[in-house]
C-alpha cells in the first residue's frame, strides 16, 4: 500500500484531511473536533454526517487522546517516508493528480512541482529542481513535499517553522524567536491559539447567523407590516370613499330641501302679496265709487239734497289700516345658516364616528407609563407604584438635579419615546385645572416655565373650572359639549402628531400636526395648584391592555 492510500484511511469524511484533534461520536464515526462542531453549528441540528442517525441533545465532545496519538504517529511515518523518497516512488501522473502546486520557477505554462525548499522557500519542477542535486551549497538544503509546504510557516528571520504565537502582538514565531526578544511575553503554541482563534470564530459565526436570522425575521416582519398597511389602506379608502359619499349625499340632500324652502317661502310670499293686493284692488275700486258718487253729490244745487246725500254717501266704506301693513322682501334670512348647521351636524355626527374608531385602533399601541420621581417637584406626592400624582400642602425637599422642576409642579414620565405609536389615559375627574401631553427630554426645568411647542412641550389644559385649552401662543379654545373626565393621549412619532381624546366620549379633542420631533420625548403632568381644596384631586394613570 502506498503511503498516499495508507493516509487515505485516517482522513476526516468532511475536511477531507487526516484527522486533526480526532474526537468520536455516539455512533462510533470520528471526525476532526472543529469539523463535527462547525458541521452541527452551520446544519442547527446535531446528527452523523455519515450515518445520518440524529441525537436530541448536543453530544459532548472529547479528544480521542489514543486515536490522536496514532495519528499523529502516522503523520510522522508518512512525512519521514516521503522525505526518504517515499514520494519519488509513486507514479509520475499519480504525484501530479495529489499536488497540484505550481513551479515557481516557471514562466508561461507552469509545471507541478515535485519539492519544495525550505531554504530558498520556493517549489520546484523536475527541471528546475535539478541544481539542488548538483550544486554542494543547494544540497545542504533542506527539501520538503509542495503539498505541504507554504513559504508563510517559516520564521523569516531564523528559517525556521512557525510553532509559536505572541500575543502581546499578535504574531506567529519560530522557537528562537520566542526565545529571544518575546522571552517576557506570553507565548502559545500556534495550535493551542488556532483552536482557540476557531472557537472565537465559531461564536462569531453563530452570531453572525443570529444576526443573519434576525434581520430575515425583521424583513419578513416588515413585509407583513407593508401587506397589513395596504390591506389597511384599501379598507381605509372604501371607509372613507363611503364617508364623503354619505357627506356628499348630505349636502346634495340639504342642497334640495334648502331650494324646496326658499322656494316655499317665495311661494307664499306671493300668496300672501297676490292676496293683499287683490284686498287693496277691493278697496280702490270701492273707493273709486265712492268717489265718483260725492263728485255727483258736490254738483248738486239743491241744499236739501245735498244735505241728504251727504249723510247717506258721506260714510267711508270699511277698510283695512294699511300702514301696519307690508311685504318683507328678505323672507329667507337665515334659513341658509341653518341648513348649514343642519350639515354641520351631519358632519359632526360622521366624525364622532370616525373618532370612536380612531380611538379603539390607537388604543392597541398602548404602553405603561409610570411617573418618574427624579423629574418630581418637591411640592409633589407620588404614589408608590408612580401612577397617581397631586399636590402637596408643603415642600418636600428633595435632592437638587437637573432633571428635576424645582418651582413649576410638574413631573415627566419615566419611559421615553424616539419613535413609533404610543397611547396612554389619564383620569382628570372632576379638577378645575391640569395640563396633560409630551415634552422633549431637553426641555428647561427650572423656573417658571413656558407650556408651547416652540419650549418643547405640546399638551392641552384646563383653567379655572373652563373650557380646554390647546396650549399654544396664542392659546386656542376647544369648546366642547362636555369636559372630559378622562383624557387620552396619543403619540405618533415618525407622523409628527400628539391627538388627545375624551376616552370615555370617545371623541377627539386637539391634536398637534406637522411637528418635527428630533429628540425623545416623554410624558408631561402637571395637577396644577390645590386652589384651597377645589383641585386637590389627584391625576391618575389609567391601566390599560398594553399593545406594542
Amino acid at each position: 500500500m502506498s503511503p498516499e492510500e495508507f493516509e487515505e484511511q485516517f482522513k476526516c469524511c468532511i475536511c477531507l484531511h487526516v484527522h486533526s484533534d480526532p474526537v468520536s461520536i455516539v455512533c462510533g464515526h470520528n471526525f476532526c473536533l472543529d469539523c463535527i462542531e462547525g458541521y452541527w453549528d452551520s446544519r442547527g441540528r446535531w446528527e452523523c454526517p455519515l450515518c445520518k442517525r440524529t441525537f436530541k441533545k448536543r453530544p459532548e465532545l472529547r479528544i480521542n487522546r489514543e486515536f490522536a496519538d496514532i495519528i499523529d504517529f502516522i503523520k510522522r511515518s508518512l512525512r519521514a517516508a516521503r522525505e526518504d523518497g517515499g514520494v519519488d516512488a509513486v507514479a509520475p501522473e499519480r504525484r501530479h493528480e495529489t499536488n497540484k502546486v505550481p513551479c515557481d520557477i516557471c514562466l508561461g505554462h507552469k509545471a507541478t512541482a515535485v519539492k519544495s525548499c525550505l531554504a530558498c522557500q520556493a517549489s520546484y519542477c523536475e527541471t528546475h529542481l535539478a541544481p539542488h542535486g548538483k550544486v554542494a551549497a543547494l544540497q545542504r538544503h533542506r527539501l520538503t513535499d509542495p503539498a505541504t509546504f507554504s513559504s508563510r510557516h517559516l520564521c523569516r528571520i531564523h528559517d525556521e517553522p512557525l510553532t509559536m504565537f505572541c500575543k502581546k502582538e499578535q504574531m506567529p514565531l519560530c522557537a528562537s524567536c520566542s526565545e529571544g526578544k518575546h522571552q517576557h511575553h506570553q507565548v502559545v503554541p500556534l495550535e493551542k491559539e488556532s483552536r482557540r482563534t476557531k472557537s472565537h470564530l465559531r461564536a462569531t459565526k453563530v452570531n453572525v447567523v443570529q444576526m443573519i436570522q434576525a434581520r430575515l425575521g425583521k424583513m419578513e416582519e416588515i413585509t407583513n407590516s407593508l401587506d397589513l398597511s395596504k390591506k389597511v389602506t384599501e379598507r381605509e379608502l372604501q371607509s372613507g370613499a363611503q364617508v364623503c359619499s354619505k357627506l356628499i349625499a348630505a349636502v346634495l340632500r340639504q342642497q334640495a330641501e334648502l331650494v324646496e324652502e326658499l322656494e316655499r317661502r317665495q311661494e307664499e310670499a306671493e300668496q300672501k302679496a297676490e292676496q293683499l293686493l287683490a284686498e287693496l284692488e277691493q278697496e280702490l275700486d270701492e273707493l273709486r265709487t265712492k268717489g265718483g258718487e260725492l263728485q255727483h253729490l258736490e254738483l248738486t244745487q239743491n241744499t236739501l239734497d245735498l244735505l241728504q246725500g251727504f249723510q247717506t254717501l258721506g260714510a267711508l266704506p270699511p277698510s283695512r289700516d294699511w300702514s301696519q301693513v307690508s311685504v318683507c322682501s328678505d323672507h329667507s334670512a337665515g334659513t341658509v345658516r341653518r341648513a348649514v348647521g343642519r350639515l354641520v351636524g351631519v358632519c359632526q355626527e360622521a366624525a364622532d364616528v370616525l373618532s370612536a374608531e380612531e380611538v379603539d385602533r390607537m388604543s392597541r399601541y398602548a404602553v405603561d407609563v409610570t411617573l418618574d420621581p427624579d423629574t418630581a417637584s418637591g411640592w409633589l406626592l407620588l404614589s408608590a407604584d408612580g401612577k397617581k400624582v397631586s399636590v402637596s400642602g408643603q415642600r418636600t425637599p428633595l435632592p437638587s438635579s437637573p432633571q428635576r422642576f424645582d418651582t413649576c409642579v410638574c413631573v415627566l414620565g419615566k419611559r421615553s419615546f424616539t419613535c413609533g405609536r404610543r397611547y396612554w389615559e389619564v383620569e382628570v375627574g372632576h379638577k378645575s385645572e391640569w395640563d396633560l401631553g409630551v415634552a422633549r427630554e431637553s426641555i428647561n426645568r427650572k423656573g417658571v416655565i413656558t407650556v408651547r411647542p416652540d419650549s418643547g412641550y405640546w399638551a392641552i389644559c384646563r383653567r379655572n373650572g373652563g373650557s380646554l385649552s390647546a396650549c399654544v401662543s396664542p392659546s386656542v379654545p376647544l369648546p366642547l359639549q362636555e369636559t372630559p373626565r378622562r383624557v387620552a393621549i396619543f403619540l405618533d412619532y415618525e407622523d409628527g402628531s400628539v391627538s388627545f381624546y375624551d376616552a370615555e366620549a370617545k371623541t377627539h379633542i386637539y391634536t398637534f400636526s406637522g411637528c418635527s420631533f428630533t429628540e425623545p420625548l416623554l410624558p408631561y403632568f402637571n395637577p396644577c395648584l390645590q386652589d384651597n381644596g377645589r383641585n386637590a384631586a389627584p391625576l391618575v394613570i389609567c391601566p390599560l391592555a398594553r399593545g406594542k
